[in-house]
């Protein structure tokens, strides 16, 4: 082999050996990014242009008062053929759930939020529960897995994943399937999580939003 040759496919192989450690601090810095959006970050202050919300170790992202974004209006037919505006339920702390007939989290959590939506029903308090049915492609689905699980409050059908794509951005959006969003009573963002909840977890959410004055 001429000299000129080895030389051409040493630097070939320095090049195939820079692209490759390219694409792996990319893939790495995307794996990092999606992790900052839905695990926890030891409690850690992080800035966005909703302000500054904190993360606690059980994965529920919070927000101060004076700090909170608005909700965006979340409209539309309900997978029973109602209408429905969460902009109407402003007053009361609004429990919304992302969810899909399709999904394991979702069916894990869905006789939780059936028992903690009956338990606020029943005391009169004032917390109203709304599903986002997402990527059903039939309403049928969305309705089997409601009777199923015992689900009574109202989900706007959202098979396309338009409603979430209202949240702006840097926001509590809920950016996973599942997804629980908390707003206080001025229909701000107050509370998320990306994972699913047993019924302990969901009352820690509910209750601070709903003791505020």
């Amino acid at each position: 082999m001429s000299l000129s040759r080895a030389r051409v496919r040493r630097s070939s192989r320095r090049s195939t050996g820079g692209r490759a450690t390219l694409l792996a601090v990319a893939a790495l810095a995307g794996a990092l990014t999606l992790s900052a959006c839905g695990g926890p970050d030891g409690g850690k202050p992080v800035s966005g242009s909703g302000g500054n919300y904190v993360t606690g170790a059980s994965g529920i992202s919070t927000v101060s008062k004076e700090e909170r974004a608005e909700a965006p209006k979340l409209d539309g037919e309900t997978v029973d053929d109602a209408a429905l505006d969460t902009t109407a339920l402003k007053g009361k702390v609004v429990v919304l759930n992302v969810w899909g007939s399709w999904c394991p989290p979702c069916r894990a959590e869905a006789g939780h939020f059936a028992t903690v939506s009956k338990e606020y029903a029943d005391a009169g308090k004032d917390v109203a529960f709304v599903g986002i049915n997402t990527r059903d492609n039939s309403k049928q689905n969305a309705i089997a897995f409601e009777e199923t699980y015992g689900i009574t409050y109202p989900s706007l059908y959202d098979p396309a994943g338009k409603l979430m794509l209202r949240f702006p951005k840097g926001t509590l959006n809920p950016n996973a399937i599942p997804s629980t969003i908390v707003l206080d009573k001025e229909g701000k963002i107050a509370a998320r999580t990306l994972a699913p909840l047993n019924a302990e977890q969901l009352r820690a959410m509910i209750e601070p939003v709903l003791a505020e004055k």
